[in-house]
């Protein structure tokens, strides 16, 4: 997630201070990546220290403005225009886990699955909703008013719930793999004992080199 990024969009429409940056980047995406403002003033921090942002005088109570530079504006552009990277992805906590729970001894990992699965439908469920009562003008960051918040919303819902839906099937295609798994090892047959024979006897030949020899 772009913290930076996201808060040069929000100075490109206009001076704001700290708190206001924090209400608005949350509005935006219905709290779905709540800041603290800590947070918030280490980046502007930041772009300050790269000449993407300045300062812009304090209000009546003090509160300290930003305002996004030119070079803040082709910085953010460039964010717009640039397809973002699937080089590197972001680490996954729940493949992760799973990426374990095969490896460790003792560990039910279809128990693991089903419980995440469980998890990821009720997620499914709630954000569905979330749809629902966004659509019906019912919720949303500014419901009724037409600003785009809530259409951003309604995006990140969308996202939401095609990544729930992605999960879900991932867990499903995990547990069949499992299942296989599991039944190519059954059938895998169980590797034979050495065989215990006898020893020879003292007086018996020996055979070397191709040659009998006879021990008399």
């Amino acid at each position: 997630m772009s913290i930076r990024h996201g808060l040069l969009a929000l100075l490109d429409q206009g001076p704001r201070y700290g708190y206001q940056l924090r209400a608005e980047f949350e509005a935006r995406t219905g709290s779905t990546w709540p800041l603290n403002v800590g947070q918030v003033y280490t980046t502007l921090g930041r772009l300050e220290r790269d000449g993407l942002v300045v300062p812009a005088g304090e209000d009546e109570e003090g509160h300290q403005f930003y305002a996004v530079t030119e070079e803040g504006r082709a910085e953010l552009r460039n964010w717009f225009d640039t397809p973002v990277p699937r080089t590197n992805p972001p680490r996954d906590e729940l493949a992760i886990k799973l990426a374990m729970a095969v490896t460790v001894p003792g560990v039910d990992v279809p128990a693991v699955v089903q419980s995440q699965r469980r998890h990821s439908i009720k997620a499914l469920q709630d954000y569905t909703r979330l749809k629902g009562r966004a659509l019906a003008g019912e919720s949303g960051p500014k419901a009724g008013r037409d600003d785009g918040s809530d259409l951003a919303w309604l995006l990140v819902l969308d996202q939401l719930i095609f990544q729930a839906e992605a999960e879900v099937r991932w867990l499903d295609h995990c547990e069949t793999r499992l299942a296989q798994h599991a039944e190519a090892r059954a059938a895998r047959p169980e590797p034979e004992a050495p065989r215990s024979g006898p020893e020879p006897a003292k007086d018996a030949p020996a055979v070397r080199a191709g040659r009998r020899v006879f021990r008399g």
